[in-house]
């Protein structure tokens, strides 16, 4: 009886994944669009950056030539930095920024910097070279209106038709929000930084 009871959940359960595979399989076949798709970490957790070097780490062992400006992150030096750098024909990488805002506390230096980031993402998105560019802290960049948005929405809607842009960093723009194919926004649940536990190589930086 055991025996046969579990046969027959497990003829259930092949019946069950056969529709889902179907109907799958049925959704797949309409998505024939290929694009350069422009996507945004945002939110108030942790990982957006991180997830934006994942899939830069991603794009490189697929061949892809990836270009990432750091905008406010210029005095960290990372391990994913440091793994990237070691494909420099696949990777190139340029931290512009001194530091996060409020540790400057010099806004012409922050305009500054922020242009000088601006211009290397604008070259980098124009060289077809580049299959994809990650706008690390970008959003910052806005939300201290350190660049005028205007000029970076337009030029984020006339990218490269197969160029793909991810965009990081909390607060994001509705304007940016707009326009992009990919928004993710991460969640803050817990963070230990709120019980005394300070920033941790390999884990933050």
């Amino acid at each position: 009886m055991a025996d046969t009871d579990e046969e027959e959940l497990n003829r259930r359960h092949a019946e069950k994944m056969k529709k889902k595979k179907a109907a799958r399989d049925k959704i797949l076949a309409t998505k024939t669009i290929e694009k350069g798709l422009l996507m945004v970490h945002t939110g108030k957790g942790k990982g957006k950056s991180t997830a934006a070097m994942g899939l830069a780490a991603r794009a490189v062992g697929n061949g892809m030539k990836v270009g990432i400006i750091q905008f406010v992150k210029g005095v960290w030096e990372t391990g994913e930095r440091v793994v990237l750098e070691k494909f420099p024909d696949l990777c190139v990488m340029k931290a512009m920024g001194d530091g996060f805002t409020w540790e400057t506390q010099d806004r012409e230096r922050d305009l500054a910097a922020a242009r000088q980031a601006w211009e290397a993402a604008k070259e980098m998105m124009a060289d077809p070279g580049f299959d994809l560019v990650v706008l690390d802290e970008l959003n910052i960049v806005l939300r201290y209106d350190n660049l005028p948005l205007e000029e970076v929405i337009e030029v984020l809607q006339n990218k490269r038709e197969m160029l793909h842009v991810v965009v990081t960093g909390r607060n994001a723009k509705d304007e940016l929000i707009e326009i992009a194919d990919l928004v993710t926004e991460m969640t803050q649940i817990k963070h230990p930084f709120r019980s005394g536990v300070k920033a941790q190589k390999g884990i933050e930086f």
